[in-house]
């Protein structure tokens, strides 16, 4: 749970060589957040002040450079360079045994397709990626990437990348505009020959707000960030989002119609999923909304919550190239009590598969007050389902389309899992279902023989209404049997 805790006055020292330990970061942060924010001096030689999305791809770092290259240590960490598109420069130090090193930078880390990229000057660099046998023994393939403001992203084995996670959101979704906070300084502790695990360290910085975290990164089948958080507020933020996610849904079958594609679906996740403090499982198909959409799951205490993938077979996507059914999904396990607050998600109009349009965070009922200090501590896993999932049957597509009636759609819901799996045809069972206007036609509720699951389908008449919240879920003689399904219906 988040708490507030007066802090005492310090000089600010700046990111540098020397002595490091645990606490070094936090009192970095403690102390900048008493000082007004200094924006990153974003100025760049001409040459690179205007390179493009597929010019900076052209960049690219020399293997040979790669810091811990030939020591064979478990991984080895490689940096991006500053241009257009990563303008902020970015202190890296490495950590061994507890002194602070910089790692130097030089223009010849880099090859350069265009030489006219090329800038001797000490640019420093824009972020950075690790490396591990992930897949293969003697391969170093790309585990994790931190680059831009504070985003960083990681996959499992055998995945592409795909969605993101931030370390802070602030004002997502807020008509005013959003306020990006940015790590302004990593340290990467040497790791240790034969340890699977790799710690980093990094300085949050905003006008609002500073932070300390700390990565303990263990890549996998299922790659895992223990993350630990400690942030100083500047001011008042009345809108924090903590372990922010961000990814892109453009359409499913669901909302085909909308899109001239010849894909079948296009997203890097198809739902949030919850587990609520009350042990509560729920899914909540995304959308891509003609208008901004934000929705609040209030609650106490979460147990989890994530942006999932759950549709993983090929056929779905039909893309050769792009490999969504190969992207993770990213849950976050709370450690310790969260109190009060609600799991958002924003959902953002975009007309293109370029955008990440979609948004989860935690968002505590209280606001974080300026001059205090509040830790979150939690686990990211990345992979392709989350940690230890429930017994009951899951949602696996949601499908919409025009009812038989006019001016009604029809829903048509499948569950799979083995609380469904063994039900007869005539188990005792009911439909709990539920909405916030309109009016719900009769409801269907039987097996599906074609994938051993059960497909729940009902009518909705919107009766006027622009908006409607709908709920469903599958109950038995001991209880629900399937998670609750959840969906905002726009005209």
């Amino acid at each position: 749970m988040a708490s507030r805790i007066a802090l005492a006055a310090s000089p600010v020292p700046a990111p540098a060589e020397g002595p490091f330990d645990g606490a070094t970061v936090r009192r970095l942060a403690a102390a900048l957040a008493k000082q007004a924010y200094v924006p990153p001096d974003d100025h760049l030689p001409a040459a690179i002040d205007k390179v493009t999305y597929d010019q900076y791809g052209t960049i690219r770092f020399r293997p040979d450079r790669a810091l811990w290259a030939g020591r064979h240590l478990p991984f080895t960490a490689e940096f991006f360079p500053r241009a257009a598109l990563y303008r902020s420069r970015v202190d890296i130090f490495e950590v061994t045994d507890g002194q602070a090193h910089a790692v130097p930078y030089a223009a010849d880390m880099f090859d350069y397709a265009d030489p006219s990229h090329r800038v001797p000057d000490n640019l420093g660099f824009a972020g950075l990626k690790l490396r591990t046998p992930i897949n293969k023994p003697d391969v170093y393939d790309e585990v994790c990437v931190f680059l831009g403001a504070s985003y960083f992203r990681a996959v499992g084995r055998n995945q592409f990348f795909g969605l993101s996670a931030r370390g802070l959101a602030i004002g997502t979704g807020n008509p005013r505009g959003e306020e990006f906070a940015r790590f302004s300084a990593f340290w990467l502790e040497t790791p240790q020959e034969g340890v699977n695990a790799i710690v980093l360290h990094a300085l949050l910085d905003s006008p609002s707000t500073t932070g300390a975290y700390r990565f303990t990164i263990k890549p996998g089948e299922v790659t895992v960030f223990d993350v630990e958080t400690m942030l100083y507020p500047r001011t008042d933020i009345a809108e924090p989002g903590v372990a922010p996610l961000t990814s892109m849904y453009l359409f499913d079958s669901k909302d085909a119609r909308r899109f001239d594609d010849w894909r079948p679906s296009v997203h890097d996740s198809d739902g949030l999923a919850i587990t609520n403090g009350h042990g509560e499982e729920l899914w909540r198909p995304l959308a891509n909304p003609t208008e901004l959409q934000i929705s609040a799951f209030s609650d106490t205490s979460p147990r989890g919550f994530g942006l999932m993938q759950r549709s993983r077979a090929f056929k779905a996507y039909q893309d050769l190239q792009v490999n969504y059914e190969r992207r993770p999904g990213l849950w976050v396990e709370p450690i310790g009590d969260w109190g009060p607050g609600a799991v958002d998600l924003v959902e953002i109009p975009t007309p293109n598969e370029t955008n990440d349009n979609i948004v989860a965070f935690w968002r505590p009922r209280d606001k974080l007050v300026a001059h205090g200090e509040y830790p979150f501590t939690y686990r990211l896993h990345w992979g392709t389902d989350r940690p230890a999932p429930g017994a009951l049957a899951r949602v696996v597509s949601t499908r919409i389309g025009k009812g038989e009636h006019p001016d009604t759609r029809v829903f048509v819901l499948d569950f799979m899992g083995d609380s469904v799996k063994s039900l007869p045809p005539d188990a005792k069972t009911r439909v709990e279902i539920g909405a916030s206007g309109g009016e719900l036609g009769p409801v269907s509720s039987i097996p599906n023989t074609e994938t051993g699951g059960w497909r729940i389908s009902f009518e909705m008449a919107p009766k006027g209404e622009k908006l409607v919240e709908i709920h469903c879920y599958l109950v038995g003689d001991q209880g629900p049997l399937t998670e609750t399904w959840i969906y905002r219906w726009t005209a």
